[in-house]
């Protein structure tokens, strides 16, 4: 049986090929480095997106039960008619602790939150919706909604198109109520998270 030999020069030869050199493990380090940062970019994308829709459907909400407390009221004051010009809450209405003594549909015209408050003036995630603050464990942080807002219009519009709004001291029989929340990131300014619309109508009652 013949035992292969193998010189020195045959195992330098062996050594570098198994080898890696400063050069291929800088290349090796950086390519990681990349796509660890491609990977982690990625993630950071996703929970923004994540945060984003979870933003937005809390906004659909936040419009949908305002503007359901408005049209929850009466089309027009007491003794004031349904074409009266100037919509908005009187003075008695004005000095309640937030909005619980609206009792009719104008009074919602101008109506300016930041953050967004419920009916009593309590900032939404803390108050139990009758007045008072809810249980501690049950709270939102303090300044969670810090950064948002919620305004409300009150106008009349046109019964030949409902998307036209009418202005100055022209009424006719139908009013839009219009919802909008939005929030305010630090970072890109204002954004416009979700409007509702609705049209009511006044009936006259008949002779």
């Amino acid at each position: 049986m013949v035992t292969p030999r193998f010189s020195q020069s045959d195992g330098r030869r062996r050594l570098r090929r198994g080898a890696f050199s400063l050069a291929e493990s800088l290349m090796a380090i950086t390519l990681t480095s990349i796509a660890g940062g491609a990977i982690l970019l990625g993630l950071a994308s996703s929970a923004q997106t994540t945060r984003n829709v979870m933003d937005r459907g809390m906004a659909t909400g936040m419009a949908a039960q305002l503007i359901d407390e408005a049209l929850g009221c009466r089309y027009a004051s007491v003794g004031a008619g349904a074409y009266q010009v100037g919509l908005g809450p009187n003075t008695y209405e004005m000095q309640g602790t937030g909005r619980e003594r609206y009792d009719d549909v104008d009074d919602f015209e101008g109506v300016v939150s930041q953050p967004p408050k419920d009916e009593y003036g309590i900032t939404l995630g803390l108050g139990n919706d009758a007045g008072g603050q809810r249980h501690p464990n049950f709270r939102l942080p303090s300044n969670y909604f810090s950064g948002w807002r919620q305004e409300v219009n009150v106008y009349y519009v046109s019964e030949a198109n409902p998307s036209v709004r009418l202005t100055g001291s022209s009424t006719s029989n139908l009013r839009a109520v219009e919802v909008r929340i939005y929030r305010d990131d630090g970072t890109r300014g204002r954004e416009l998270l979700d409007t509702v619309r609705r049209v009511v109508a006044y009936v006259p009652a008949p002779n």
